[in-house]
């Protein structure tokens, strides 16, 4: 998906809708066997989702 279009589906830390595709249940990041995504962008997903965690935007643990 990012590979394919990159200028559609950017990773950022403030598209909270986008990141939360990426986190199950129990709020932790989905493993790249399960969203279907590269190394690379998995690897920005995390970043993006750990940086959004840190400014409050997501929470670490379900409420």
């Amino acid at each position: 998906m990012f590979c394919t279009e990159p200028q559609t589906y950017v990773i950022d830390y403030k598209n909270l809708r986008m990141l939360e595709q990426y986190i199950d249940d129990r709020k932790r990041v989905r493993k790249a066997r399960q969203t279907g995504t590269c190394r690379r962008h998995q690897n920005r997903l995390a970043g993006a989702i750990k940086r959004a965690r840190e400014m409050a935007l997501l929470p670490y643990v379900p409420s």
